[in-house]
């Protein structure tokens, strides 16, 4: 078996395989296979595994930490997070290129540090470590890796929280909310907007600001937190 004893990949994932040949196969990329006739493994198989065990895992992971979110909304966050880019991007910091086995040619033209084939093993590496530890084994190191990407996911919804009132709104309701200017107050120069949300004819929050566009998001942003407190309060 190729060594794999004491591979900094396990430190930086924050995984110990207890069966160590799981590793060495999510590493052994097909070019290592084709030149070396007594290894009789490569990684595709594991990819395969690990592109659907990723989906699966990072969607209930979105799922459990964006409850008003919409489908197209969680469908466009995992998509972020899985993409061949996204991955190779993880692979890179967990420096998974330096990990791989790779055949002599595949090595000198660069492919440790090629999108396809980095994105890929990151893949065969959460196969394997689903298949050594389980499933929760494999959600704690996806969470560990993947854990400031999903926390930037957060910055649309906190930069336009009239946006994410939208979104939910017309999946609980099927309409568009609605911002109502109730009044105006101070001098020019000091002047605060007092704004109502309203849903099919209905105040649920309200807010203020310095213009109508702040005051309106202020509202949303009230509504998006009383959601939180009574996911039922939009039926």
């Amino acid at each position: 078996m190729m060594d794999v004893e004491n591979n900094p990949l396990e430190v930086a994932l924050g995984y110990f395989f207890s069966n160590k040949e799981l590793l060495v196969e999510a590493l052994t990329h097909s070019s290592f296979r084709n030149e070396n006739n007594e290894v009789q493994f490569d990684n595709e198989r594991l990819e395969f595994l690990g592109d659907a065990l990723i989906d699966a895992v990072i969607s209930r992971v979105l799922w459990e930490q964006f409850p008003f979110a919409t489908e197209g909304v969680l469908t466009r966050f995992r998509s972020s997070l899985v993409s061949e880019g996204a991955l190779f991007a993880r692979g890179q910091e967990l420096q998974l290129g330096a990990s791989l086995f790779l055949g002599r040619g595949e090595s000198s033209s660069g492919g440790r540090e090629r999108s396809s084939v980095v994105s890929s093993a990151f893949e065969a590496v959460m196969a394997a470590v689903y298949l050594d530890g389980g499933e929760g084994a494999l959600e704690a190191v996806l969470k560990r890796t993947m854990s400031v990407a999903i926390e930037e996911l957060n910055e649309p919804e906190r930069s336009d929280y009239k946006t994410r009132v939208q979104e939910v709104v017309q999946a609980k309701r099927h309409c568009v909310p609605a911002y109502r200017l109730d009044r105006e107050e101070g001098p020019d120069h000091e002047k605060m907007f007092f704004v109502s949300l309203l849903v099919e004819g209905k105040v649920f929050s309200s807010g203020s600001g310095r213009s109508k566009k702040e005051a309106s998001q202020s509202a949303a942003e009230s509504l998006l937190s009383l959601l939180k407190e009574s996911p039922a309060l939009l039926g």
